[in-house]
């Protein structure tokens, strides 16, 4: 059982003892430091702030302490219930609220449960904000309000629709030629609430031919919820046995989007990205962003459209700042998260379907096809565990001094360019472990280069 605090909001296990797991006292607390915050931040007392959660099994129990306990506060609260990640994002700027919690552990299995937490902007606190967060949680150092300043509840249950509203609002988004396409799309929404924003989204696109699989919101999940290949067998099958175009899969509060290509094999999450971008960057002249540990593809294509890509620490927020100090048109992470700035700075699996789907219906190609049409890469994903007394900066200094001929980069670990390819390496934030990630041009080289520095580090640590 596990309880993980961060600047991005607490997350863990339910059930088991307060400290040690996200039990009802660990809610309140970080709920009650969270409204104290924007309390504080913008100088009154009564904020407005928009609650939403997946459809995991603990949501509506998660739900009702902290929209208790931002009452308790002096907060109004609209509560949107059932929704995604990036629903609730667009409904803290639609509705001008002061911020936003967000009730989903995203792809992590269904006894975990979290609260993510947006500003008034509906993005991600900072790596300030969300310290400041931590130490009003640690040190209680808030107060709730006497009986005649208690906050009210608004429920709201139109997020979603007015979500998908504004997707198709979008230029780049053309209904028409997708209703055109004359698509079969099979879907997974691995029971959570992609299941009710993704096909009411294909219906509004004109898409005719749906077809569900998981996508009861009972928070049960049919199989792991991360949309990785080895999860996705079922889906896999389905779009073959339909004779489909493709599917589509989401993680569990729809921020993360992977597609399945029309032969049953996956298109790729991290050239879910690439795609779009593709799409964006042939209509709209600009930059792009993704993470360090993102494929090389993003770059490629970037260029090829005359923009520069840039490269950000791991993590939303990272991407995002980035993103707005590039002035990009499109970015995201590798996980199959699309960042869409024309309608708001958050992954959003939503926008990056509408868009991709026009893509694909302009092409007038099958699925696999179009990946056919982007360079391939492969990444090799390894992990070593560390002893907790090991100088993490003494080993990165040996891997720079034994790679000083290749450019690095250092914002968030190490990060090794080659020709053909990288090598990652970034010590865990909650685990004792190094990941090392590396990418080129074949699996076989990737591995090559991932094992070169994996026994670069062991030798130093033998030492």
């Amino acid at each position: 059982m596990t309880l993980i605090k961060s600047i991005s909001g607490i997350r863990g296990t339910i059930g088991g003892k307060s400290g040690k797991n996200l039990s009802p006292i660990d809610i309140v607390k970080f709920t009650a430091a969270f409204v104290h915050f924007h309390q504080k931040r913008h100088d009154k007392d009564t904020i407005r702030l928009v609650v939403g959660r997946d459809a995991r099994i603990s949501g509506k129990m998660v739900e009702s302490l902290v929209v208790s306990t931002a009452i308790s506060m002096g907060a109004d609260v609209i509560n949107v219930e059932l929704s995604t990640t990036p629903t609730v994002e667009i409904a803290v700027i639609e509705t001008r609220s002061d911020g936003g919690i967000i009730i989903t552990a995203s792809h992590n299995p269904k006894q975990w449960n979290a609260l993510k937490l947006l500003n008034e902007r509906g993005e991600f606190l900072s790596d300030e904000e969300g310290r400041q967060v931590l130490a009003y949680a640690d040190n209680e150092d808030f107060e709730f309000a006497s009986v005649d300043d208690l906050g009210t509840v608004t429920e709201d249950d139109g997020s979603i629709d007015r979500h998908i509203d504004a997707v198709l609002r979008l230029k780049l988004v053309d209904r028409d030629l997708i209703e055109s396409a004359g698509f079969k799309i099979v879907v997974d929404g691995v029971n959570s609430t992609g299941g009710i924003a993704i096909p009411r989204l294909l219906k509004a696109l004109g898409v005719k031919e749906i077809v569900e699989l998981n996508c009861k919101p009972t928070g049960e999940f049919a199989h792991n919820p991360e949309p990785l290949p080895e999860n996705l067998t079922e889906i896999s099958a389905k779009v073959v046995s339909e004779k489909a175009d493709l599917g589509i899969v989401v993680d569990p509060d729809v921020d993360r989007l992977a597609f399945v290509m029309e032969n049953g094999r996956m298109f790729g999450e991290e050239y879910t990205l690439v795609a779009v971008a593709d799409y964006v960057l042939q209509h709209t002249m600009g930059n792009s962003v993704s993470n360090l540990s993102s494929t090389r593809a993003l770059r490629d294509i970037t260029e090829k459209a005359g923009g520069k890509y840039t490269a950000a620490a791991v993590g939303e927020v990272n991407v995002v700042a980035k993103m707005k100090e590039t002035d990009a048109v499109i970015g995201g992470e590798g996980n199959g998260g699309v960042i869409y700035p024309e309608l708001h700075y958050g992954r959003d699996a939503l926008v990056g379907t509408a868009l991709f789907l026009t893509y694909l219906a302009g092409r007038k190609m099958k699925t696999s096809e179009l990946r056919a049409t982007y360079p391939n890469y492969f990444i090799s994903k390894n992990k070593i565990t560390l002893k907790s007394d090991i100088p993490v900066k003494h080993l990165f200094d040996k891997v720079r001094e034994a790679y000083s001929e290749f450019p690095i980069l250092d914002i968030d670990g190490l990060k090794i360019d080659f020709p053909d390819g990288w090598v990652q390496l970034r010590k865990s934030n909650t685990e004792p472990v190094m990941r090392i990630y590396a990418e080129s041009t074949s699996m076989e080289k990737a591995n090559a280069y991932a094992e070169r520095v994996i026994e670069l580090i062991k030798q130093k640590v033998r030492q």
